[in-house]
């Protein structure tokens, strides 16, 4: 796999009126902060928005915590023939730089990363399956999943245990006007 186009946060942030952001954070996750302008279509649920960003003339960047999931997102488009940059060091960066991060209108609480979810969810399975693992031997089993799992998601760049989590509802605290979105993104990319 090739790796994507990518913008630094100096030259994003001087672009940023050029630019079409799609943030690819879940729902919880965009609510807590994301670029000005940005619009949120879920990783999860980008195929659905395959048809408008396919005609879109002004240039993409996409975001979010990190970098990681906008790449894989980068990677998605490509494949459908869409270019697309994605945000070097994401909002992480984007907020380490000064910029300034939007939260939606009607003030949400802000929610922890995927990552720190994905980590506090992780760490606590090992630490039952090693503490159940005293009562019975065969507990232990969870600990050594958690790590396999753990394994496999650094060396394919995917993450079930973030897919499983991202479905939770304190990650939704709206649901996703798609269609919405998506209409919102066809006036913006034609």
């Amino acid at each position: 796999m090739n790796s994507p186009l990518s913008l630094d946060v100096d030259r994003a942030h001087g672009r940023l009126r050029e630019l079409t952001v799609i943030d690819v954070r879940t729902p919880g996750e965009y609510a807590s902060g994301h670029l000005p302008g940005a619009l949120n279509i879920p990783l999860d649920r980008l195929h659905r928005a395959l048809p408008v960003l396919g005609d879109a003339r002004a240039e993409l960047l996409l975001v979010c915590r990190s970098g990681a999931r906008s790449a894989n997102a980068c990677a998605l488009l490509a494949e459908h023939g869409v270019p697309a940059a994605t945000l070097t060091g994401g909002t992480v960066a984007w907020a380490e730089r000064g910029h300034e991060l939007r939260r939606p209108a009607g003030g949400t609480r802000a929610g922890w990363s995927m990552e720190r979810q994905v980590r506090l969810t992780a760490g606590t399975l090992v630490l039952a399956g090693l503490g159940l693992g005293l009562l019975h031997p065969a507990w232990q089993l969870l600990s050594a999943g958690v790590a396999g799992g753990l394994a496999f998601s650094a060396l394919t760049d995917t993450c079930g245990m973030a897919a499983l989590l991202s479905k939770l509802p304190h990650n939704r605290p709206r649901p996703a006007d798609l269609d919405a979105t998506l209409a919102a993104l066809a006036e913006r990319v034609s």
